[in-house]
């Protein structure tokens, strides 16, 4: 008896799941996993069937958060701008036209000097040269000899003609009389030799003053490249010299640019009634200057590199301290130079920062604080972080600055921060 009851004890164990002993001692092994696998089958599709069901939770709707900027409405003449290098309006190359040796150099002809129109920069040993002069002014003297000799030469070969005609009957009139008998031939070869010498003689004047080698303009020195002593031949090139009365600043622009420009294409500096009125600033010593200048011509073809109009802008006395500026560096040749240009007129405009204007010509402008509407504008230039635009855009209205994943219009937006709104701004 008590195997039997340790046998029955098993069996329950193993999961008979309450069926007698007997029963599961009477299945074969494959009975009872199939047994047990359907047991398994129906308590997890009862688990499956009997779960509690989710809640569907729908998320709040997210509005986008914009930044704005506000519009300024301007009227009048806009101003294009664009940014070039300096450069001297002219620069020679000091040469001497005469040779020699230096005798004399002057201080201020060094590297950076600055000398006036008509200084001295050095001399040539003048002696060789004031011989040769001395040597003309005397052949001026004989010649001038030889002319009164033929004169008198003259006078008295016209009295003798007279005397002849007056004795053999001819016409006493010295006219009719041939050159030679008169001696005029003589006179005028005599004449001649003495306008010869005469120009031998200024040439040596000439010859002789070209020995002091002067400035051609009010300048300063870019380089030089003579000392005393030294021996120069005629055209031989001692330094060079720029002038510092005018500069010029070359803008390239683009034609949309330079067709903002009103009569560009007429501007002459020789001619004040076509100037166009400009401004020029630099840094210099991180502070920012101003120069007065105005359009002097623009180039009459494209550049073939960058196919830009280079427009020349001239800076009267960019040497000279104003004022207003009293401090005023000069505008050094080689900088880097923005110009603002008085450009075409326009009863009125807007000016939108630059990252408002989208797809070249749409602006993204709030509505009624909470409603995105895209406004179509036409973009006159742009200036760094500005652009001047047409459309229809009312002073302080807000336009959007930052970047949207989508857009539809009419949509509805959050402004950061609040609305930011201003005046109006003519410029």
């Amino acid at each position: 008896m008590e195997p039997e009851r340790k046998l029955e004890r098993k069996t329950r164990h193993r999961g008979g799941a309450g069926l007698p002993a007997r029963l599961w001692s009477r299945l074969a092994g494959w009975q009872q996993g199939v047994f047990v696998l359907a047991i398994g089958v129906i308590g997890f599709s009862a688990m499956y069937w009997l779960r509690p069901s989710a809640t569907e939770l729908v998320p709040p709707r997210q509005i986008p958060v914009v930044t704005t900027r506000p519009v300024e409405i301007g009227e009048g003449a806009i101003q294009v701008r664009g940014s070039g290098t300096v450069r001297a309006s002219a620069e020679t190359t000091v040469a001497s036209q005469v040779g020699g040796r230096v005798v004399w150099v002057a201080p201020e002809f060094v590297s950076g000097g600055r000398l006036a129109r008509g200084e001295p920069l050095f001399r040539i040993d003048p002696a060789d040269y004031q011989n040769a002069l001395a040597a003309a002014e005397a052949d001026v003297a004989q010649r001038s000899v030889g002319v009164l000799e033929a004169e008198e030469e003259v006078a008295l070969a016209r009295e003798e003609y007279s005397r002849l005609a007056r004795r053999e009957g001819l016409d006493p009139d010295p006219v009719n009389a041939a050159a030679l008998v008169l001696r005029e031939p003589q006179l005028l070869a005599a004449r001649a030799a003495l306008r010869s010498a005469e120009a031998r003689r200024e040439d040596a004047r000439l010859a002789l003053d070209r020995t002091w080698v002067r400035a051609p303009f009010d300048g300063i020195v870019r380089t030089e490249a003579v000392d005393i002593g030294q021996f120069i031949s005629p055209g031989q090139a001692v330094g060079q010299l720029y002038a510092t009365d005018v500069v010029e600043v070359v803008i390239p622009f683009s034609d949309d640019e330079a067709a903002l420009v009103a009569g560009l294409w007429e501007a002459r500096s020789s001619r004040p009634e076509t100037r166009i009125a400009a401004r020029i600033e630099a840094e210099f010593g991180g502070r920012r200057f101003e120069w007065a200048a105005h359009v002097d011509r623009a180039e009459a073809a494209l550049d073939e590199e960058t196919r830009t109009i280079d427009v020349i802008i001239r800076v009267p006395d960019p040497f000279v301290p104003t004022p207003g500026q009293p401090d005023r560096p000069p505008l050094l040749i080689g900088a880097f130079a923005i110009a603002d240009i008085e450009g075409a007129r326009y009863d009125r405009y807007a000016v939108v920062p630059s990252a408002a204007v989208r797809d070249e010509g749409v602006v993204w402008v709030v509505e009624s604080d909470t409603l995105l509407a895209m406004r179509p504008v036409q973009i006159i230039q742009r200036v760094e972080d500005r652009t001047f635009v047409l459309g229809d855009l009312a002073p302080g209205e807000p336009v959007i600055i930052s970047g949207l994943p989508f857009v539809t219009d009419g949509m509805t937006v959050r402004v950061a921060g609040g609305l930011e709104t201003a005046g109006g701004a003519d410029r």
